[in-house]
């Protein structure tokens, strides 16, 4: 370890690890550390290469993504199911979804709405607010409200049935999004 500056470890990469398998990788990997049976390691080049190919088609064959790991990593072995599955255990990879049109599925509304409720809530809060399936996220911030909710209702009359059973828990705001920019995608590996 190079440096461990508030919790963040530096490792220097350049040593050979003795896990599953054992190769040279790039100079610094900045927060890109996995556990694994032997301790806390940094990804290598193969687990990065695998995690990109994947978000950009999380259908791809093991062997299509052995073929372009090879390719553009000659000497660094083959890539296996067992890479994929050992990142999977380790909570790199969480999830293969699709990317669903909320418009194409008749959701027309997205909005965020944020509510102010008491810390002493959360109990009764968080399985009613999971049990819903028009809740895409929430998540318990700083700031005026406790809770950010990303929705997405077929109307403003479905967004607004959900609000007054959510207000049961606190005050609400809402904001309804006209557009999106920069729609949601994957943090950049």
């Amino acid at each position: 370890i190079l440096f461990d500056i508030c919790g963040i470890m530096l490792y220097n990469v350049n040593e050979q690890r003795s896990s599953l398998r054992t190769r040279e990788v790039d100079s610094f990997l900045f927060c890109n550390i996995l556990k694994d049976k032997e301790g806390y390691r940094p990804m290598d080049e193969i687990d990065l290469k695998l995690l990109r190919l994947l978000q950009k088609n999380s259908r791809t064959p093991i062997k299509t993504l052995a073929g372009e790991v090879r390719l553009s990593s000659p000497g660094y072995g083959e890539i296996t199911y067992e890479d994929a599955e050992r990142l999977e255990k380790q909570g790199v990879i969480r999830a293969y979804t699709l990317d669903l049109d909320p418009l194409q599925l008749g959701h027309h509304i997205l909005a965020y709405v944020h509510l102010d409720m008491q810390p002493a809530q959360k109990a009764e809060f968080y399985p009613f607010i999971a049990a819903i399936p028009n809740v895409l996220e929430c998540n318990c911030v700083t700031g005026n409200y406790s809770m950010l909710i990303k929705v997405s209702f077929p109307s403003t009359q479905d967004l607004d049935g959900f609000i007054g059973k959510l207000q049961q828990f606190g005050k609400t705001e809402t904001q309804i999004v006209f557009s999106s920019p920069v729609p949601p995608r994957a943090i950049v590996i």
